[in-house]
């Protein structure tokens, strides 16, 4: 199956998302339309703005898609959607709408994890990659660790029990008076700050060792900052926001070699937002460097939300024969490997 076109939609967050993707590995066009601005003068997302924005850039978004790509309607063999999992409200605008378009142009409707797509976000950039590869997800929402077996087939080996990893960056950054997002705004702050200044914890999970909880590592750095000022001592921001983020890259490198190690992965992939981190990308280029395994990391754009990395899972998925029917719903909560 040659040049089939997937039309995708991404909104499971707030970013309102459409692309045009062939052959699950070459894309067309990937248009993004980010909310952080109006966001960030919350601190965070609020739930029902992002649904309102979504209502408001959909329908032009998938229009740019389109006309990036130089398509038309003909020309799109499948609509797919992320159905889960996301904020709610978020999600059913992407589902209704990818609904509408399947039942009015007679296209058959794929739906995509959210999680396998910032996984195949790792097939366009890398076109020979193929599974089974190990990948670790680490976004705003999402911490895990991924046996990728085939296309469409994972085995969760590890996930965070409390925050995720970009869950605790925008805590963080929230503490020590950075703007949201969090991540990036700590990533450049740390760049001027000591990694070995402050020794803050790195968690362990009884019962299984590839599991991840990062509300220790945010308790101790609030500890730390009420600490310094009961005592009038200083606080070194960009100290607090390297020392933090160096915690999480250790435990995030230290599961994922021990997961190559054990199950014999030769490739491993990073995926989601939190994988566009310099340190992260870096620290795991060298640790899979010395084991001898290929690392994969997609370019910053394709590891934030995006419609492009939707497209590429639905390609497999279609050609699978997954298909949704009009009844499709939002899963908020979905886990990865269910339907």
């Amino acid at each position: 199956m040659s040049n089939t076109r997937i039309l995708a939609i991404e909104s499971s967050c707030d970013e309102t998302a459409a692309a045009i993707v062939q052959d699950g590995r070459i894309v067309m066009s990937n248009i993004i339309s980010s909310q952080i601005d109006i966001h960030k003068q919350y601190g965070g997302v609020v739930p029902e703005i992002a649904s309102r924005k979504h209502m408001e850039n959909i329908n032009w978004v998938v229009k740019a898609a389109l006309s990036e790509a130089n398509c038309t309607w003909d020309d799109v063999d499948a609509i797919a959607v992320t159905y889960g999992p996301g904020l709610v409200g978020a999600l059913l605008v992407g589902v209704a709408h990818a609904k509408a378009m399947a039942f009015a142009l007679d296209k058959p409707l794929v739906p995509v994890h959210h999680i396998e797509g910032h996984i195949s976000a790792n097939y366009i950039e890398y076109p020979d990659l193929k599974p089974p590869f190990g990948c670790l997800v680490v976004s705003g929402g999402h911490t895990h660790l991924v046996r990728v077996l085939d296309y469409g087939k994972y085995e969760i080996l590890g996930k965070t029990c409390d925050d995720a990893a970009g869950e605790a960056f925008d805590k963080v950054a929230r503490a020590i008076g950075l703007n949201y997002p969090g991540g990036p705004a700590i990533d450049k702050l740390a760049k001027e700050g000591d990694p070995e200044a402050i020794n803050f914890p790195r968690a362990k999970v009884a019962g299984n060792e590839y599991d991840f909880s990062f509300s220790g590592i945010k308790s101790a750095v609030l500890n730390y900052i009420n600490g310094c000022e009961m005592k009038g001592e200083e606080i070194n921001r960009a100290d607090i926001a390297a020392s933090f983020q160096k915690a999480v890259v250790d435990v995030l490198v230290e599961h994922a070699m021990r997961a190559c190690k054990e199950f014999d992965f030769e490739h491993l992939a990073i995926a989601g937002g939190v994988a566009s981190n310099s340190t992260l990308r870096s620290a795991m280029q060298d640790a899979c460097d010395k084991a001898g395994i290929a690392f994969y990391r997609p370019s910053p754009i394709l590891c934030t939300d995006n419609a492009a990395m939707i497209g590429a899972a639905a390609y497999y998925e279609y050609k699978a024969g997954v298909r949704a029917g009009l009844d499709l719903n939002a899963v908020p909560n979905l886990r990865l490997g269910e339907r």
